[in-house]
């Protein structure tokens, strides 16, 4: 009884000692955490995201945000001029005079502008009145013409497939689109419509848009330059399994379901691809067999915006594409006769693990004027272009050669013979970092385009006389300058100015160089460390991770005033690591495939190496280790908790691929194999949940159409059949980002870590999200 009565004692006295040492974190630290989340940063960073808007003859203008409103700049390349597109006083007073309003020249109600045809008039819209300003003349009147068409940058991605669900053709006069599986075309003028095919049905429709993962109603297809036909393909899904979901609703809930292989399964998604003659309606089947749904990116075939690996004749004579195979380890470069549909096997290439022909953009090019094709290739450990001979299938050069990655094809002047590219690792230090090159198709005259540290996105002009050049760095805002196409600087547009965001006590992650798990390769990350340190004191470290190998946890090394909640949660006492990890792409082939076939690896040596060498240079706690990650990074959180359960002592899942069994066929087939080829069971996370050993959140929305929920609730089955205790979030008629609640999982990030990682009592049911969200 006495030794039970001084165990009682002596744990009530390290309870107190404890208490004392956490003190509980209030509402006042969340307030001052969510200060630094973007929604508080962006406005106070002044002249940044220069995105032209180009006019005729390579003139642009572009606005910027300052501290007293928006600025618009219009700019003449030609002239390199550098001017006020109107003083804003003037257009303030001028327009408060012709409206009867009254208008703050800081606050112009107005965020894009136009010009007229002659260039002499600003045209704008305010409270839904069209007017025009004549700066010569100082007068603001009723606008009845039309602006002169500019052009912003080009969408990529998704972005680019936004707009309804039709797809307009060349010379904008026709318009295709989906109808009951058959595709349609919509004369723009009149806005007849013409059925152009007749046979399409459920589950083998013409233009289809289903990746299992991502699907919409836009068709993808591929129009010929000259308007007057489409390439796209009969989709067919008749045999493939289905997922399912269901919503949560007072009554009967709603069943979802969707065509979704699975990898292993017999059956998966094809495509038989033919050509459409849109004037004389008319399908074109090519004399090939179907191929697998995949393309040289991946298996959402429209990830460029339209239909990829897609390259017309000018004359729409005739169709380059690329067959990929269920593997991703085999490509067949193909010409079709767009008139009788024959298809010409030009070239092949195989490789051990799997094929991807760039990062964002696919690097082929189809070059029927000289009968040769640009191809992109990692043969030689790097991805580099090279030099083909169309008609023979043969190898004429290797275009760019050296340790770097040719990371996107962005022009290529078929007169000068000459390629303008963007890549990295050739210039020393980051090999993240991205620059622009120009190099002839004979591999001689290699240029570099932006001579300046840091990570470079450029705009052309429309006449691709010039660009715009915006380069920076994680912890250095963007410059933005104005360059033609030999590389010389025109003009410098803006400097970013972050005093005032500087002055509320903001400061950028810390960019950090380190050594893989094997001690030799070279990898970086970021690492985010509370404005206010305390000296002697060590901080819990937080793990944030997407381990591919598609993508990286640092995303764009460009700078960013807020990624995320990585400095938020830093300002509550702790330090907040994001380490870049072997097996992502961006770096030589022998660095992306060192995890091919053990997906499950998910750069978790690395992570442990690197936080353990940042212990040496950081007041880090290594035996106060969290991670947290969303998606790939939800399947690494959980990974490893289980696998590396002494290290990492809190984890927060979020949306976890834990079961690539369970996860769409072309991501897990393309980067660890086929099942029968590879040990999907050595990866499965519910396989090890027995050996939980710390505190494990999981959170999954209900209607992930991306990743199916029974991912997570797999993992849920295997800690209870293991008697572990855990915790679980469910957002029941969520998809795989949250939505509307993602402030409330943020929220519940921050508790997780703050109670089982800090040692300390969060505030209640803290409101996290902008002040318009808040209830």
């Amino acid at each position: 009884m006495n030794k039970y009565l001084l165990t009682v004692t002596a744990f009530a006295m390290a309870l107190g000692a404890n208490a004392q040492q956490n003190a509980p974190i209030t509402a006042k630290d969340y307030e001052r955490a969510e200060a630094f989340l973007g929604y508080n940063t962006s406005h106070l960073v002044d002249r940044a995201n220069v995105s032209p808007n180009w006019l005729p003859g390579d003139k642009f203008w572009y606005s910027v945000s300052t501290a007293q409103g928006n600025e618009f700049i219009l700019v003449d390349p030609a002239k390199k001029t550098r001017t006020t597109a109107f003083d804003s006083q003037k257009l303030a007073a001028a327009l408060s005079t012709a409206s009867g309003k009254t208008y703050d020249a800081n606050k112009l109600p107005f965020q894009s502008i136009g010009y007229s045809a002659d260039g002499k008039s600003v045209l704008f819209s305010a409270d839904a009145e069209k007017w025009a300003y004549n700066p010569a003349t100082n007068q603001v009147t009723a606008d009845t013409s039309k602006p002169v068409a500019g052009k912003t940058a080009a969408l990529t991605g998704r972005a680019a497939r936004g707009g309804g669900n039709e797809v307009m053709s060349p010379d904008r006069s026709k318009a295709v689109f989906i109808k009951d599986y058959n595709l349609w075309v919509r004369d723009v003028a009149s806005g007849k419509q013409t059925q152009l095919t007749t046979d399409g049905v459920k589950d083998f429709g013409y233009a289809t848009d289903n990746a299992g993962w991502t699907m919409s109603d836009r068709p993808i297809v591929s129009w010929s330059p000259d308007s007057k036909k489409v390439a796209t393909f009969q989709q067919d899904q008749r045999k493939v399994s289905d997922m399912y979901l269901v919503t949560t609703n007072v009554g009967k809930p709603t069943l979802m379901s969707w065509k979704y292989p699975l990898p292993g399964d017999k059956d998966i998604v094809t495509i038989q691809r033919v050509i459409i003659d849109v004037e004389n309606p008319k399908i074109i089947r090519f004399n090939i067999a179907p191929d697998p749904h995949r393309a040289t990116l991946s298996d959402d075939i429209a990830s460029s915006g339209s239909f990829d690996d897609a390259d017309w004749k000018a004359d729409g004579s005739e169709f380059a594409f690329v067959s990929t195979s269920r593997d991703h380890k085999n490509e067949k470069f193909r010409i079709a006769n767009a008139t009788t549909g024959a298809v010409r096997e030009v070239f092949e290439e195989t490789v051990k693990t799997q094929y991807e022909s760039g990062w964002g953009a696919i690097n082929w090019r189809y070059l029927p004027t000289s009968k040769e094709i640009i191809w992109f290739s990692e043969r030689d450990n790097w991805g580099h272009l090279y030099l083909y001979d169309a008609t023979t299938g043969k190898l004429k050069n290797q275009i760019t050669k050296g340790d770097f990655v040719v990371t996107k094809l962005l022009k290529v002047d078929e007169k000068t013979r000459t390629l303008y590219f963007a890549a990295g690792g050739r210039e020393p230090g980051n090999p993240y970092f991205s620059h622009f090159y120009k190099i002839g198709f004979n591999g001689k005259g290699l240029t570099l385009l932006t001579p300046e540290t840091g990570n470079h996105n450029v705009n052309f002009s429309p006449n691709e006389n010039y660009f715009v050049d915006s380069y920076s760095q994680p912890d250095v805002p963007p410059v933005t300058v104005l360059r033609d196409m030999k590389g010389n600087l025109l003009a410098t547009l803006e400097k970013t100015d972050v005093s005032r965001l500087a002055a509320t006590g903001w400061k950028a992650p810390a960019p950090v160089k380190l050594k893989a798990h094997d001690g030799t390769t070279d990898i970086y990350g970021l690492v985010f460390t509370p404005t206010k340190m305390e000296a002697g004191k060590k901080y819990p470290v937080i793990d944030y991770i997407y381990p591919g190998p598609q993508g990286g946890g640092v995303g764009s090394w460009s700078f960013i005033a807020s990624r995320g909640d990585h400095q938020a949660l830093a300002e509550l006492g702790f330090i907040v690591v994001v380490i870049e990890g072997t097996s992502n792409p961006l770096r030589s082939k022998s660095f992306h495939d060192m995890s091919y076939g053990n997906m499950g690896d998910n750069t978790l040596p690395d992570q442990i190496t690197g936080i353990k060498q940042l212990a040496a240079k950081y007041p880090i706690d290594t035996t106060k280790v969290g991670i947290w990650g969303h998606s790939g990074g939800g399947f690494a959180t959980a990974t490893a908790m289980f696998k590396y359960p002494d290290f990492f002592k809190v984890g927060i899942s979020e949306s976890g691929n834990h079961e690539n069994r369970n996860y769409e066929d072309d991501w897990g087939e393309r980067y660890n194999g086929l099942v029968e080829n590879s040990n999907y069971d050595a990866q499965a996370n519910q396989n090890f949940a027995k050996n939980l050993k710390g505190k494990l959140m999981l959170a999954h929305g209900m209607m992930d159409n991306n990743v199916p929920p029974y991912n997570t609730l797999l993992v849920a089955e295997a800690l209870e059949k293991a008697n572990k205790s855990f915790d679980l979030v469910i957002f029941p008629n969520s998809a795989h980002g949250y939505g509307q609640y993602s402030y409330y999982m943020m929220r519940r990030r921050w508790d997780y870590f703050v109670k089982n990682l800090l040692g300390a009592e969060p505030p209640y049911d803290y409101v996290l999200g902008p002040k318009s969200t808040k209830r």
